[in-house]
C-alpha cells in the first residue's frame, strides 16, 4: 500500500493553513525538531520550530486575505521521508492591495508516530516572462 496519499494529505493541510492564516493548524503540520528548515521566497533560512512559527506569525498577521492555488509536479517517497515539489500561485491582499507570486516548491515530510509532519518548506520566487 503506497503511503503517497497521505503525504498529499498533510501536503494539503499545510496549504490550508497557510491560506486560513491559522496558526495553531500550521503548528500542527510542522515537526517541533530542532532542525526542521523553512525559506521563504527571497528570505534566508530560518531553522527551529520556533523561528519558523515566529515567521509565519508575521505573515498572518500582515496579510488580510490568502488564497493559495498549487500545481504538484513531482512527488517521492523513501522509508520515513517524502518530498513535493510543486508551483504555488499565492494571491494576497494587503491594505487593500492585491499581489499575485508564484514560487517553485518543496516540502519535505518525515513520518513520526505514524503521522507526516513537514521537516523542511523551500519556496524560490518565480519569474513571470
Amino acid at each position: 500500500m503506497s503511503l503517497i496519499p497521505e503525504v498529499l494529505a498533510a501536503n494539503s493541510a499545510f496549504y490550508r493553513a497557510f491560506e486560513k492564516r491559522d496558526t495553531e493548524a500550521m503548528a500542527a503540520v510542522w515537526s517541533k525538531g530542532s532542525a526542521s528548515v523553512c525559506i521563504h521566497p527571497g528570505r534566508a533560512a530560518l531553522v527551529g520550530w520556533e523561528a519558523i512559527a515566529d515567521s509565519w506569525a508575521q505573515i498572518f498577521r500582515g496579510t488580510q486575505y490568502l488564497e493559495i492555488d498549487t500545481d504538484i509536479r513531482a512527488t517521492e517517497l523513501s522509508g520515513d521521508l517524502a518530498y513535493v515539489v510543486l508551483v504555488e500561485t499565492v494571491m494576497q491582499v494587503n491594505n487593500r492591495r492585491q499581489v499575485v507570486a508564484k514560487s517553485m516548491a518543496t516540502n519535505i515530510f518525515e513520518r513520526l508516530g505514524g503521522s507526516w509532519y513537514l521537516v523542511h518548506h523551500h519556496g524560490s520566487p518565480l519569474m513571470e516572462r
